[in-house]
């Protein structure tokens, strides 16, 4: 007789916020239904809507990195809950000062800069409930991006670094193009070809995947 496959150790939810659509993300300790929303960039009321109809309680907030769309709404969840702000690497400081405008800019006019709890740095690991996930310094779309990796469930969480078919921009300020292209190949690929991912925008794929299909990415591109 087969033993029972084991219960995992976290779940996740993608809610899309702000006319940007971006993929915010809620995660949960299962055990524990402690829960970490992963740039909330917006749509404030409808993340805690959420929270309450899975029963969780909000423990973190882990931020990618600072542009608007990832990072607008962090403010306001931390009013509204005191979760801890964690993210991005201290080299986005300078877009997250820049928020405000960019809320106007851009039609989202309720985004306000904060300040971090924790700026992450490249190894660092951050807790949730009784599970963890570890943090990889991914600059290129921005300087201080960082992605979050839970090692057991195989599912990373990219930001603007990495999509299906595609890669992040790298025309913004301090964007760098190869450096992009490093972050992908250096921290990303070594993680696994079965590791899931959650973009910044867009529909999951795997890293495997990209590898072999992305026409930025792929193995064959860069041979």
């Amino acid at each position: 007789m087969n033993a029972p496959a084991p219960e995992p150790a976290i779940r996740a939810m993608i809610a899309p916020v702000t006319p940007l659509q971006q993929n915010c993300t809620i995660v949960w300790c299962a055990k524990t239904l402690k829960a970490a929303i992963i740039d909330p960039g917006g749509e404030v009321p409808r993340l805690l809507d959420a929270l309450k109809q899975q029963g969780l309680t909000l423990e973190k907030i882990w931020i990618t990195h600072g542009h608007l769309d990832h990072a607008g709404g962090t403010a306001a969840l931390k009013a509204a809950t005191g979760a801890v702000i964690e993210g991005p690497q201290r080299e986005d400081a300078f877009w997250i000062e820049q928020i405000e405008d960019s809320g106007k800019a851009y039609g989202i006019p309720d985004a306000k800069r904060f300040a971090p709890d924790r700026w992450l740095e490249d190894g660092d690991r951050v807790t949730l409930g009784e599970t963890e996930f570890e943090v990889y310094h991914c600059p290129g779309h921005t300087p201080g991006h960082v992605i979050f990796f839970h090692r057991d469930a195989g599912l990373a969480q990219v930001g603007d670094v990495l999509f299906q078919g595609s890669i992040g921009r790298t025309d913004f300020p301090r964007g760098n193009h190869a450096q992009l292209i490093a972050s992908i190949t250096g921290k990303l690929w070594p993680l696994g070809d079965d590791v899931a991912f959650v973009p910044g925008h867009g529909p999951m794929s795997t890293f495997g995947q990209e590898r072999q299909t992305n026409p930025f990415v792929a193995d064959a591109v860069l041979a």
